[in-house]
């Protein structure tokens, strides 16, 4: 296949480049100055795919890291990294925002460009790792020493892939393939289809890449383990779930099999509303919304909180019965979070079947006979007994967890917003109203979720 067409539309243009260069060396310099105007002991330098050259074409995310030497405090990296970075983007007439990873940072909206200014220490080798930001620098270092400059282009066409598959990126909410990651997988591989076929046909549970030989992998258990050249105790594909290197495995063969540039753009999902009621009746199953304001915290703290509750109310849910076929959820992070059940099982009998102790227990059968009287029978060398259903519906049972959601194990921030209120509306019910067009597209691929695997 040819993909030069395709690397036309996901190369960064000369323009680009030199803007974003005139821009970075402008922070940088603007940053030095600062610091060395305040007498903080501190250097700015840029990393990540800026650095490296391997950002996808308007999708430039710059991150200036701000290096301290060894000996400075934690407490004082945080507080002169957090004043250098709001300084320099006032300088700059930029929008500052306070994040946080191993430590706080800022990020500055200056000029159309989203910039990450993030402390750190200014380390030559894993040993000297204090936090986890600390290796990105290294990271930085290492692909620019190996990464050959003909290769670039194939980490943009196996960025883009991974993208269209929706398994770019390691953050929770993706759960995916991170730069970095692919950036080895090339050096590893060579090129974008020799990493498809490794992954097509020689990949297994398990399978490890360790590029410096360090022979750690044995260490670990995850679905792909590739162990970090500048950090043996890393896996830097700890955060690739198994489910998205599988949907990489299975469009990775389709892809082989039947290259299409299509497999480089995204799957478009409807949002007409009519289209996605027609659907869920036509399945004929029992779906139920749960609503919800999401808690103000960051991205990478609500996703997984949203995916514990998830899991947690489809336990409960099926333990009573309720047999849930599949669930999802989303948010839109600021006003509105929803989690999804499809039911396979809906309607339940008035009373359950109850199992009771063993008959050779005479304690235990004396208590149970008189707990429950003359309705016991025997099955084989057990008790039985029917016992009324709290509820039949799985709407009510809902409720009733809900009200004991301070007992549940669903996420910390999620609980505050539960406590505090939320809707269980029927899919129908709920389609009645006026969803956006994001909620919409999510039900159109819930209710297809293997649309993005194929390009037929």
């Amino acid at each position: 296949m040819d993909y030069q067409k395709i690397l036309s539309k996901i190369t960064p243009t000369r323009q680009e480049k030199e803007a974003i260069k005139r821009f970075t060396n402008k922070l940088i310099k603007t940053i030095n100055q600062i610091a060395e105007k305040k007498n903080i002991k501190a250097k700015a330098t840029l990393v990540g795919s800026v650095a490296k050259g391997t950002w996808l074409k308007g999708e430039a995310d710059i991150d200036i890291f701000i290096k301290f030497p060894l000996e400075t405090s934690e407490e004082k990296l945080k507080k002169d990294g957090l004043q250098l970075g709001y300084e320099c983007i006032k300088a700059m007439n930029g929008k500052a925002e306070e994040r946080y990873a191993a430590h706080p940072y800022v990020t500055g909206h200056i000029k159309g460009y989203e910039v990450d200014l993030v402390p750190c220490y200014d380390i030559k080798d894993a040993s000297q790792l204090k936090s986890a930001v600390d290796r990105t620098i290294l990271h930085t270092r290492y692909i620019k020493k190996n990464l050959k400059k003909e290769q670039i282009k194939e980490v943009l066409l196996l960025k883009r892939f991974m993208k269209a598959l929706g398994a770019y990126g390691s953050e929770f909410k993706v759960g995916g393939f991170a730069g970095y990651l692919c950036e080895l997988l090339i050096i590893v591989y060579r090129n974008f289809e020799r990493v498809l076929e490794a992954a097509a046909l020689k990949w297994r549970k398990g399978q490890i890449i360790d590029i410096e030989d360090h022979g750690t992998g044995k260490y670990f258990n995850d679905p792909l383990i590739v162990i970090d050249p500048i950090d043996k105790n890393r896996n830097v594909a700890a955060a690739l779930t198994q489910q998205k290197l599988s949907e990489f495995i299975i469009v990775a063969r389709n892809f082989l099999e039947n290259p299409k540039e299509d497999y480089f753009q995204e799957v478009e999902y409807s949002h007409d509303k009519e289209k996605i009621q027609t659907k869920f009746k036509e399945r004929k199953s029992k779906c139920i919304i749960l609503e919800f304001n999401p808690p103000n915290v960051p991205a990478d703290t609500l996703y997984p909180q949203l995916k514990k509750t998830m899991d947690t109310l489809v336990s409960h849910l099926s333990m009573e019965g309720f047999k849930v076929n599949r669930s999802s959820y989303w948010t839109d992070e600021e006003k509105n979070s929803l989690i999804i059940f499809e039911f396979e099982t809906w309607k339940l009998p008035a009373y359950r079947r109850h199992m009771g102790p063993r008959i050779w227990s005479r304690k235990h059968t004396k208590r149970f006979h008189k707990k429950y009287g003359n309705r016991i029978w025997v099955e084989g060398d057990r008790l039985f007994v029917e016992r009324k259903r709290k509820t039949t519906k799985p709407e009510t049972c809902l409720k009733s967890l809900l009200r004991g959601v301070e007992y549940l194990g669903v996420g910390k921030h999620v609980k505050e917003e539960l406590k505090k209120g939320y809707r269980i509306l029927d899919i129908n019910e709920y389609l009645k109203g006026e969803p956006s067009q994001e909620v919409l597209r999510f039900l159109d691929a819930f209710l297809d979720p293997g649309k993005h695997l194929w390009r037929s």
